[in-house]
C-alpha cells in the first residue's frame, strides 16, 4: 500500500546579508566617555531585521570604552593587542585570543595597553 503524505511546510527564510567591514568603517571618540579616538566598524548595523550587534572596533593608543552599566550580556573578544577590562569593580589584563563574557547589569569598559592599539570583536542582543 502506497502512503503519501503533504511535503512538510518549511519556515519562511531570509536570505542571508554579506557585509564588507571596509564599508562600514569610520573614526570616531570612543563610546562611554570619548576616550581617545578609535576606528568604529559598525558591522550589523545595515542589516535589517537583527537580533544583536556585532561590531569590531580598534582603540588607539590611550583610548579606552568608559565605564557603563549593560542591560544585556556582551563579550569583548581581542584580535590583537593588549587592554584591561574591567566589570564589577574587577579589572583584568586581555591580550589577543582572549574573550571577557560580561553579564547582564554589570558596569562594564576596557581600555587599551601596551604599544599597539587594541581590536576588538563586540557582541551583544538587541533586545526586543
Amino acid at each position: 500500500m502506497l502512503s503519501t503524505t503533504a511535503p512538510a511546510q518549511q519556515p519562511a527564510s531570509r536570505p542571508m546579508v554579506i557585509v564588507d567591514e571596509a564599508d562600514t568603517m569610520r573614526q570616531e571618540p570612543t563610546p562611554h566617555g570619548a576616550i581617545g579616538l578609535s576606528t568604529a566598524y559598525r558591522i550589523s548595523d545595515g542589516v535589517p531585521g537583527r537580533t544583536m550587534e556585532f561590531r569590531k572596533r580598534i582603540l588607539h593608543p590611550g583610548s579606552a570604552i568608559g565605564l557603563h552599566r549593560i542591560a544585556h550580556d556582551e563579550v569583548y573578544y581581542v584580535i590583537s593587542g593588549t587592554g584591561a577590562v574591567s566589570s564589577g569593580g574587577v579589572t583584568q589584563p586581555v591580550r589577543t585570543g582572549v574573550a571577557a563574557y560580561l553579564f547582564d547589569g554589570e558596569t562594564v569598559g576596557i581600555r587599551q595597553t601596551g604599544r599597539d592599539p587594541l581590536v576588538l570583536i563586540i557582541a551583544y542582543p538587541i533586545p526586543r
